[in-house]
């Protein structure tokens, strides 16, 4: 008894439910019905990046590198943008202050000691982690071509915790927008 009342109970759901689906209808005495169904769709502002590679190896500091307090210029990876509207692309670390090391030394370098461009003979800025401008578009791209440019530096210091043996890493977030 219970499975025919609940049976009957969605036979009368499924029959106000198809009753009110039903709400375009055409009748005509002439051998022709015409309805008009509009079909519409928004598109937001999109966007799309690649990025070559996910990790950039930065050349390691001989002796004589810290030494001399050298800077080491390396190219880090490239970027296809796509956006349907003007963009931009920003750059931050994702370390508040300090690259993250690993190792039994103490190490402790400044996310300061990188800095980034976008060409390699271009003006070099410290990376820091709030967003910067990396690059913008004004108008919309399909496929904008970019590169990043890194240089370390190295302190004239051999004690220096920044200079300590082991491996020092630090995330860098890319951020396209089409604001």
């Amino acid at each position: 008894m219970k499975a025919t009342r609940s049976l009957l109970a969605a036979m009368v759901l499924g029959t106000a439910i198809g009753g009110s689906q039903a709400s375009a209808q055409c009748s005509g005495n002439a051998g022709t019905c015409n309805t008009v169904n509009t079909a519409s769709v928004t598109v937001g502002a999109l966007v799309k990046l690649d990025m070559s590679s996910a990790s950039t190896a930065l050349t390691n500091p001989t002796a004589d590198d810290v030494d001399a307090g050298n800077v080491i210029a390396d190219a880090g990876p490239t970027f296809t943008i796509k956006a349907n509207r003007s963009w931009t692309l920003k750059i931050k670390s994702q370390n508040a202050t300090n690259w993250t090391y690993v190792g039994s030394n103490a190490g402790v370098k400044p996310i300061s000691d990188l800095s980034w461009s976008t060409s390699s003979g271009g003006t070099y800025a410290a990376i820091s982690n709030t967003d910067a401008t990396f690059l913008s578009g004004a108008s919309s791209s399909n496929g904008t071509a970019a590169q990043a440019f890194f240089k370390t530096s190295w302190l004239n210091d051999f004690t220096s915790a920044s200079n300590a043996p082991g491996s020092y890493s630090l995330p860098i977030v890319f951020t396209l927008t089409a604001p």
